[in-house]
């Protein structure tokens, strides 16, 4: 029987110009790039999560964020449209990616907004390039993944399952039923359906597996509270990959501006207006907290 969207015709979301910025050494990097009319308005540096892309994270409040701001959104290493270096997936490495990126388009201050794994990726990206970062926005991240025995065992089991799913050919069928269940017919985003699948299918599956070896590693309980910039964080209260408790912490950690949606880990997509008007509350809070006192008059 033929699948009910073998051929509903590609819809796409708003997406910000595409380029591709050489940085030598590192690679080839997929970026959307938006220029807001105000040069003094702040820059985001977004920083998508762990088997996602750039638009896949971030689609949802590109248009709302555009209004708003510039940013700058790059495909990591092995995810997306992101390069294939021969080494392994190490986030440190991402962080100075994005640096890098940064530096290309010749950006020298950023607001970094990381999601799941973005989140650490920024904060390597503050303890790494201090000159760079004015401020972190981490959203559905920790800081740490294997503090407890279970945690680590799980990492054990899930790795190897993962990284031969993704090689396997029932991969993009099994991808595809779960991504219809959760964005349904009556469902928003539900036109964007075979984009959304179409991008799922880019990622390197050897290097999502090394992604998650290195997310599983992280951890920056020593270090976080000592990053001198001011923080927002998104904390997903339903969430079952990164419980609250452990968002909590980090936010503990940062002293951040917290603002709390009900939803799951995937909210970019299940809440979307959710998740974008908090995006742009935490946004314009930092903003503001960076902005230049006025000079007094007499």
């Amino acid at each position: 029987m033929a699948d009910k969207n073998d051929d509903r015709p590609i819809e796409l979301p708003w997406l910000p110009p595409a380029h591709i910025v050489p940085v030598a050494g590192r690679g080839e990097f997929f970026v959307r790039h938006h220029r807001h009319p105000d040069p003094t308005r702040p820059t985001l540096l977004l920083l998508h999560g762990w088997t996602a892309s750039a638009d896949l994270q971030f689609f949802t409040a590109y248009e709302d964020l555009a209004a708003r701001y510039s940013f700058v959104a790059v495909d990591h290493r092995g995810h997306g449209r992101g390069p294939r270096p021969a080494a392994d997936f190490m986030l440190e490495d991402a962080a100075d990616d994005a640096a890098a990126v940064a530096r290309e388009l010749s950006i020298d201050r950023v607001i970094a907004i990381g999601y799941s794994m973005g989140g650490p990726i920024s904060l390597l990206l503050a303890q790494r390039h201090p000159a760079l970062v004015q401020a972190v926005l981490p959203q559905a991240t920790a800081l740490e993944w294997s503090a407890s025995l279970r945690e680590r065992l799980m990492w054990r089991l899930v790795l190897p399952v993962m990284g031969s799913a993704l090689r396997s050919w029932t991969n993009a069928r099994l991808t595809k039923r779960f991504v219809e269940r959760a964005l349904h017919d009556e469902h928003e985003l539900a036109a964007y359906v075979p984009w959304m699948l179409g991008e799922m299918r880019r990622a390197d599956a050897s290097a999502i597996v090394q992604a998650g070896k290195a997310l599983s590693k992280f951890d920056a309980r020593p270090w976080a509270s000592t990053l001198d910039v001011p923080a927002g964080l998104l904390l997903t209260t339903k969430d079952r990959l990164v419980k609250p408790r452990k968002q909590r912490a980090l936010a503990s950690a940062l002293r951040a501006n917290v603002r709390e949606i009900s939803a799951d880990h995937f909210a970019p997509v299940e809440t979307p207006d959710d998740f974008v008007a908090a995006t742009v509350a935490l946004v314009d809070a930092l903003a503001e907290a960076l902005a230049p006192e006025p000079v007094a008059t007499s």
